[in-house]
């Protein structure tokens, strides 16, 4: 394969991985949390952090009142691969992970997929704040997560076979636009954008 991916200008292929695994915060479908602490577990991201900016990642990813009523706060096990927690608490654990790393690139993998309506329109809330400001990669079954996307690969079988915007994918009645009429009807699909 030919071409070159950048980061701030540079080729990938010239960053050390821990260099770059700096620059990149992650928020995938299955959040993996450790059998510690709810705060030793967002504080993986940045164990530096001060109290303060640890504060304003919990607030900022919408668990700050969860926290406030727990009777240990932030000193709560999660257990096992945090499964005191519920998926939307987890999820937002990830997310204020992400928040108090503060990388300038954002991958965001299926990371709704798992949620009920409530606990998806607090996280989804919680995401639209993370993205601002900082490239963001979305990985997406689910069209409406990539719907207002400045731009749109379409994958089929891990090859590119669509890009553009939501409007211009949808004029082409292509694979999007077959996929985005399904999905309309309620029909989940396969297909990975």
């Amino acid at each position: 394969a030919t071409g070159v991916i950048e980061l701030d200008g540079h080729d990938l292929r010239d960053y050390r991985l821990d260099a770059m695994r700096q620059r990149i915060a992650l928020v995938a479908q299955d959040t993996y949390l450790f059998n510690d602490t709810l705060g030793a577990n967002i504080r993986i991201a940045r164990p530096e952090a001060s109290e303060d900016e640890l504060a304003l990642a919990i607030q900022r990813a919408a668990l700050d009142e969860f926290i406030a009523g727990l009777p240990e706060g932030l000193e709560t096990p999660v257990g096992e691969r945090g499964m005191r927690l519920s998926g939307g608490q987890r999820q937002r654990v990830a997310i204020a992970r992400a928040f108090l790393k503060d990388a300038p690139v954002l991958i965001l993998d299926e990371a709704t997929s798992h949620l009920d309506a409530v606990n998806e329109q607090l996280v989804r809330s919680a995401l639209d704040d993370l993205m601002a400001e900082r490239t963001t990669i979305v990985i997406a079954h689910r069209l409406s997560t990539v719907r207002d996307a400045d731009h749109i690969v379409v994958l089929e079988q891990g090859r590119v076979v669509e890009q553009g915007d939501h409007d211009e994918l949808a004029a082409l009645g292509g694979l999007y636009a077959h996929l985005v009429a399904r999905q309309g009807s309620g029909e989940r699909s396969d297909a990975a954008e």
